[in-house]
């Protein structure tokens, strides 16, 4: 009896061991698919590594071109009378210019032709800062005439536009004169317009005004005439000369008479010359007397 208890507690034992044991167990992990999808064979190749970074260039810089042409025109055309130094004023920078062209009377005569005939001109104005450049005192130096023939070397007495300074023919002539003797010549390089004196390299500018019977340019220098700032040796000596033989001539005076051959003092042998003629001159006269008193008294005698 003993027995068949120990067994029954045994069992019972093992029942609720199995029970505690099974409860504690978590839940079973749900079953896999059958079949897995296959993997690639080979997994994707990596990108290639970046390349390391260069260092940045400097950006090329585009071969030099020539000068761009000059710019349009600053100034409107005009309405009314075409009057060069209203232009230059409302351009600015250019009083200097517009001083001189007052005071020597071109910009009257300019103003006349502009307005009264079909004639055309090219103005080269040079700026304030040009003439501040020049030697202290080189304008107030020359004379009235010198100053207009400054004036009148930057007037062409026709109007060229950009692309017809290459057809000029050098030395171009200007209002100042003969090309000869205030000489200028005009030479283009692309889009570059240069003028030369002899005395000044010049380039030109942009351009101030234009219209179709004026165009006026802006030049850096002002534009020095050889005649004026550096006249030739020979012409001067020229230039004097006639006015020499233009002027009346005068005899040299003196205050004291010129001495004639009486007043002229007589030498002590020219005086013995004068005396021994003289009693030549008077033994001959008195023989003559002689022969003729005797011939006289022949004939007297004869006579009687």
């Amino acid at each position: 009896m003993a027995k068949q208890a120990v067994s029954s507690l045994s069992i019972l034992l093992v029942v609720l061991f199995h029970c505690i044991t099974t409860s504690a167990q978590p839940a079973a992990a749900p079953t896999k698919p059958a079949d897995s999808p296959a993997l690639p064979a080979n997994p994707p190749a990596k990108p290639a590594s970046p390349p390391a970074p260069q260092p940045a260039l400097p950006p090329v810089q585009p071969a030099a071109k020539a000068p761009a042409p000059a710019q349009p025109a600053l100034v409107p055309v005009q309405t009314g009378a075409t009057d060069v130094t209203k232009i230059l004023g409302k351009a600015h920078g250019y009083s200097v210019f517009v001083r001189l062209l007052k005071s020597t009377g071109v910009a009257k005569q300019l103003f006349g032709q502009l307005n009264n005939s079909n004639n055309g001109f090219t103005i080269f104005a040079p700026t304030d800062s040009a003439f501040s450049n020049l030697k202290a005192g080189t304008i107030n130096s020359l004379s009235d005439l010198q100053k207009t023939q400054l004036l009148q070397f930057h007037i062409l007495n026709t109007v060229v536009t950009l692309s017809n300074f290459q057809t000029l023919s050098n030395p171009v002539p200007t209002e100042a004169g003969d090309a000869s003797a205030f000489p200028m010549n005009i030479t283009t390089a692309g889009n570059q317009v240069n003028i030369s004196t002899g005395l000044v390299n010049a380039t030109l500018g942009n351009t101030v005004y234009s219209d179709n019977q004026l165009v006026i340019y802006q030049v850096t220098k002002v534009l020095l005439p050889l005649d004026v700032f550096s006249p030739k040796p020979k012409k001067a000596a020229a230039a004097a000369a006639a006015a020499a033989a233009l002027a009346p001539v005068v005899a040299p005076t003196s205050s004291k008479p010129k001495p004639t051959k009486e007043d002229a003092p007589v030498s002590p042998s020219a005086a013995a010359k004068v005396d021994a003629a003289a009693a030549v001159s008077l033994t001959r006269h008195g023989m003559l007397e002689s022969i003729g008193v005797a011939m006289v008294a022949f004939f007297v005698i004869k006579r009687t």
